[in-house]
């Protein structure tokens, strides 16, 4: 199946390819993640998402079009940014004044690469691909705490595989991140080599597992917890101390 920027998102897409995405929600719950391929549960977007997808399209150039598929989320109708996204605006703003920040996002934008690993077909669309040099993607999180705390490491490790298994040799893979804080802060973050090899090896362990479970060979694990367990669960007859102890 050969993917474009209009067949990247859909569920046969999802069905065919794994992704980091989608890897990263079969590690959260299997069964959500399931659900999710099979067009049975849609993720809600959030304000946070929203505030990303905004400064990601302006990096792309493809605001205008943004505007034309979603007038009434992200703008009035006189058309000026709503106020709750208006933070993305001030982000876009800050950062494009910064040489090296502008500098590492100036690659090809968006490219998108399929290749096999670990038994299974992968896609990827990188934010910033500049051939021969690196790989960027831009991270717009809440603080500088948060980028640990978003296993960005496993993008990384999955991002320079697919490149190097396309023939574009071992790159170094960067985050160039902005937060929503009250004053934006902004850094570039390179990912170094042992720790995005110590998270494909991750990786490996645990693609066999969710391989099965994704071709139908064995049932997935519910997590309990997430949205979509809770959407799908029957009431149980529990013990209130159980309540205490937490």
């Amino acid at each position: 199946m050969k993917l474009s920027d209009d067949t990247y998102y859909e569920q046969e897409a999802n069905q065919a390819f794994f992704s980091v995405s989608q890897y990263k929600d079969f590690c959260k719950c299997e069964a959500m993640a399931l659900a999710k391929i099979h067009g049975e549960y849609e993720q809600p977007t959030t304000k946070a998402m929203l505030i990303g997808i905004l400064c990601d399209r302006w990096f792309e150039g493809t605001l205008d079009k943004l505007r034309e598929e979603s007038p009434n989320i992200f703008y009035c109708r006189n058309g000026a940014l709503r106020a709750e996204f208006r933070k993305a605006d001030d982000i876009i703003k800050r950062v494009q004044k910064d040489e090296r920040f502008m500098q590492y996002m100036s690659g090809e934008k968006q490219k998108i690469l399929t290749f096999e690993m670990f038994g299974a077909p992968w896609k990827m669309k990188m934010d910033s691909f500049v051939e021969g040099i690196c790989i960027t993607d831009l991270k717009v999180v809440q603080n500088f705490k948060n980028l640990a705390f978003w296993r960005y490491d496993l993008q990384g490790a999955v991002y320079q595989a697919g490149v190097e298994a396309c023939g574009y040799g071992r790159l170094p893979f960067y985050l160039a991140a902005a937060t929503k804080e009250a004053v934006t802060n902004f850094d570039i973050f390179q990912i170094d080599h042992p720790i995005l090899d110590m998270a494909l090896r991750e990786i490996e362990g645990n693609m066999p597992r969710f391989i099965a479970v994704k071709s139908g060979l064995e049932e997935p694990h519910y997590c309990g917890v997430c949205d979509y367990c809770k959407s799908v669960k029957k009431a149980e007859l529990r013990w209130y101390s159980e309540l205490l102890e937490g």
